[in-house]
């Protein structure tokens, strides 16, 4: 290989990557985000690490701030186009509050997007993270924008449902596949066309095929040699043999008496011949599929002309998320390294931090449980001592009251 072609190639092999966006809310961020104004009740952001993190400022984010609020806000980059190159889209998720119904995903946006009229109605590109409402929705969306229409994955991808920082990861590749990682690692990978229903079916079945009408898939008949016993058929309920007509009973007032019905011990039910394997059974019926003439492969579903903006366009019940190390970048590497050298940094000392404040609460708990059980032990007490000294002083006037007068002596 000559020096000058294999140096263009280690240069093309080492290339920086290209980092589209980057977010980790340092000074500045207002600049860098608008909110939306498109409602006058949007809940409002704030800068915050949360009441437990790793580090103050590098577990600073945006956060969630009032509850049972829609929140609108975005960022702008330089518009550009993932035809041909791998789309990273990364950030960090932490619902400290035990989020009980809310979002905790990002929309991508084209260029034009309107920040300041941003709402749930806008056309986005992709719109990818955490969703939980209720113990029934824990899922990641991953959701397409493909001619107009916004499609669902069509596999269930669940999300971390705890009170922890989390790192989202999606990885959409030029050959129409994809990957889903959480905390840097895979949890979901596959196809974009097996799933998503970005294209109608290769196959359908054939309009013209038709069942034969003398094609029988009944694997079972009924055993046309089986007959019905004579002594099949009983009644379901029968009058009570023990019921007796009350002696007081009047037929003239109370009209004509009647037993009470139980069920008869005779009933067998309604009879139905045995079951026998079906001599003319040709197996079940298969409809005959062909090319669908609708169907047009499309080689480019991963590919958009144009993004240009991130939002964070959501509903929560509950308040308190936070949103962290946001980033767009067209390297796999670069990404798992970024979130390695910020969300892997802090996350055990994270974890640490609400450890010990959950002990602390522990302790502090057992302690006003204690001061509180000391406090009702010692006015039972109080009470008693009461009571017992009520008691003496009544048994002492009862005495006094008892007691005979001298017998005086005249």
């Amino acid at each position: 290989m000559r020096p000058l072609v294999f140096l263009a190639l280690l240069g093309f092999a080492f290339a920086d990557p290209t980092v589209y966006f980057k977010e980790e809310f340092d000074d500045g961020w207002q600049d860098r985000w608008v909110e939306s104004k498109h409602k006058s009740d949007l809940g409002k952001f704030k800068r915050s690490a949360g009441k437990f993190y790793g580090d103050v400022e590098k577990d600073a984010g945006l956060q969630t701030s009032e509850d049972a609020r829609f929140y609108g806000i975005s960022a702008r980059f330089d518009k550009f186009s993932n035809e041909g190159k791998t789309l990273v889209i990364q950030f960090t998720v932490k619902h400290e509050q035990n989020i009980d119904c809310g979002g905790g995903y990002v929309k991508l946006f084209p260029s034009s997007l309107d920040q300041k009229d941003m709402h749930g109605e806008t056309p986005y590109n992709i719109m990818f993270g955490p969703d939980i409402c209720g113990p029934g929705t824990k899922k990641v969306h991953v959701i397409f924008n493909y001619k107009g229409k916004n499609l669902l994955v069509k596999k269930d991808i669940r999300c971390k449902d705890d009170v922890f920082t989390h790192l989202y990861t999606l990885i959409v590749k030029p050959d129409n596949t994809y990957e889903v990682k959480i905390d840097n690692e895979k949890v979901e990978s596959g196809e974009l066309e097996a799933d998503w229903d970005f294209l109608p079916p290769k196959k359908i079945p054939d309009p013209d095929a038709k069942k034969p009408e003398d094609w029988d898939d009944n694997e079972k008949i009924d055993d046309p040699n089986d007959t019905k016993p004579e002594d099949w058929d009983k009644p379901e309920h029968i009058p009570d043999p023990e019921a007796k007509k009350p002696e007081d009973w009047d037929d003239d007032m109370d009209g004509e008496w009647e037993p009470a019905m139980i069920d008869n011990p005779e009933y067998k039910g309604e009879w139905k011949p045995k079951q026998i394997d079906n001599p003319a059974y040709k197996g079940k019926w298969v409809h005959p599929e062909i090319d669908n003439p609708e169907y047009k492969e499309d080689p480019n579903l991963y590919s958009y002309e144009d993004f240009g903006s991130i939002g964070l366009d959501l509903w929560q019940v509950k308040s308190g998320t936070i949103f962290d190390n946001f980033l767009i970048t067209d390297d796999v590497a670069f990404a798992e390294q970024f979130g390695k050298d910020t969300w892997g940094k802090t996350k055990d000392a994270e974890k640490e931090m609400k450890d010990k404040q959950d002990e602390e609460e522990r302790k502090q708990r057992e302690e006003e449980d204690k001061k509180r059980k000391d406090e009702e032990d010692t006015n039972k007490k109080d009470d008693e001592d009461e009571e017992a000294e009520e008691d003496d002083d009544e048994a002492d006037e009862a005495e006094s009251d008892t007691k005979v007068p001298p017998k005086i002596e005249l």
